[in-house]
């Protein structure tokens, strides 16, 4: 079975875990909450969850309420993401506050927050030891707060000067790669793993979570619309500061500096003016840059992969695949 066919079948487990546990009235408020993850998704991390469960010993069961609640955890953090950057479209459909407003994708993130610890909990009655879930728990709790620090590292560092790479790496670190590291910890914890195996998976998916990151930078500029699902050159709009903005601000001559500056978090600027920018930072060589970084850490995670023990081979297989996809995908 192909790691691709696999998470297909862990995406319909988690849909109806997720389904069966998210329930209640009002109707708006749940079909608010509901919304992205009806509306599809690379369920990447529940993914993630069930392989380091199975690599440490467990099984596909005892996982899924662990996968379930960091999908739901980052579906919280989609909708509240969106009203922040004024998104009007994810995963190919209207975001959640375009549909419902401001005020109901508010609390319907509120309300997948405290799913999504309701989910893990709900991993008692799949015979999970109470000290595991616990221990899983605590992680799914920091996770979410090292998320909100890198969200707000997000919409600061446009206010700060001379931001650099290490800057952006500490902020995708908290804001993208927490979710997949505390996805590998969540689920070797529930199968009982040793604090040293968990450290290790943890530290692959911080790599590859990084690089990840920097692969929806490069297809923010360079990607599909119809495919990635949100318009191109919307991080430009969204006064954003990938790694192609950071490095082409630095390389910029002053006159091209300003070019970037004033379409950076200008949502008047013209799709020809974003575009003429999206071509200048191309031609600064800083796809490029990112391409060597993204591989950089591409490699680090897949080193650490080939480190893993484990008697369940197929899933460690997977586990590469699904590092592979992450660090050198196209949507």
């Amino acid at each position: 079975m192909s790691f691709l066919e696999y998470a297909l079948r862990i995406s319909e487990k988690v849909n109806k875990f997720a389904f069966d546990t998210i329930r209640g009235m009002p109707a708006e408020l749940y079909d608010a909450s509901l919304h992205y993850i009806k509306a599809g998704g690379k369920r990447i991390r529940p993914l993630i969850t069930v392989l380091a469960c199975r690599i440490a010993g467990g099984n596909e069961d005892m996982a899924i309420p662990g996968a379930t609640a960091v999908e739901v955890l980052h579906t919280f953090t989609l909708i509240h993401d969106d009203i922040i950057d004024k998104d009007d479209f994810r995963r190919g459909v209207p975001t959640v506050h375009r549909l419902w407003g401001i005020d109901i994708a508010i609390l319907a993130g509120d309300t997948l927050h405290a799913y999504a610890h309701k989910c893990l909990l709900r991993a008692l009655e799949f015979g999970v030891p109470p000290e595991r879930v616990l221990r899983a728990v605590e992680y799914l709790t920091k996770t979410t707060i090292t998320i909100a620090e890198g969200q707000a590292l997000d919409m600061l560092l446009p206010t700060r000067h001379n931001v650099d790479v290490n800057d952006y790496i500490e902020m995708v670190s908290k804001k993208t790669a927490a979710l997949f590291a505390a996805s590998a910890a969540i689920g070797s914890t529930l199968a009982g793993a040793h604090e040293k195996l968990v450290q290790k998976l943890q530290n692959t998916m911080i790599y590859a979570g990084i690089a990840f990151q920097i692969r929806d930078d490069i297809l923010g500029l360079v990607g599909d619309e119809k495919i990635l699902g949100k318009p191109v050159y919307s991080d430009i709009r969204e006064g954003k500061m990938t790694i192609l903005v950071i490095h082409a601000l630095n390389k910029a001559k002053d006159d091209e500096k300003k070019k970037i500056l004033f379409a950076l978090g200008n949502r008047a600027a013209t799709p020809e003016e974003l575009k003429e920018v999206a071509e200048l930072i191309k031609n600064l060589g800083s796809i490029e840059f990112a391409d060597d970084l993204a591989e950089s850490y591409a490699t680090k995670a897949l080193n650490l992969v080939r480190e893993i023990d484990t008697m369940d081979s197929e899933a460690l297989i997977m586990l590469n695949n699904v590092v592979e996809f992450m660090v050198r995908r196209n949507y």
